[in-house]
């Protein structure tokens, strides 16, 4: 893990729309589209089906708005709004086991079809959250913030 692999701050919010446009009034943020879709992902009591939606800008720094999933750790974070960052992974299963040496605990976890990693998300004891995400998605990730 560099820091340089990092390539998107995530916001997690009940309005996607209006923290959009407060974003793009305030700071000429430009977005791509919203995309989503109904995942399997493994939470602390297992596995679950969630609808995940996000948009991500198109301006960098990068910015990814998601839409809150009700009684998940997928809601608005309290103070500084920043719910997560995220970061390219060559091997998000070592990357992920690496942070938990290092006492962060695993909050959601996807796998691939090939069963390794697509992506993880662990917090800190000071509260701070990565998202590691395969950079094999990479070049599909890209539409979503390409210019339309």
């Amino acid at each position: 893990m560099k820091a340089e692999d990092l390539f998107h701050v995530g916001i997690v919010t009940h309005d996607l729309e209006a923290t959009q446009t407060q974003l793009s009034s305030l700071l000429g943020y430009e977005w791509g589209p919203e995309v989503g879709a109904p995942i399997e992902v493994t939470l602390p009591p297992g596995l679950v089906t969630v609808e995940v939606r996000c948009a991500f800008s198109i301006t960098t720094p990068r910015l990814e708005v998601v839409r809150s999933v009700p009684g998940t750790f997928w809601e608005p974070a309290e103070g500084s709004g920043v719910h997560h960052a995220g970061y390219w992974s060559d091997d998000v299963d070592a990357d992920a086991a690496e942070l938990t040496s290092q006492g962060y605990v695993t909050e959601a976890t996807r796998s691939g079809p090939d069963g390794s990693l697509f992506f993880a998300f662990l917090r800190s004891d000071t509260g701070y959250r990565m998202e590691l995400v395969t950079r094999a998605a990479e070049p599909h990730m890209q539409q979503c913030w390409a210019h339309h």
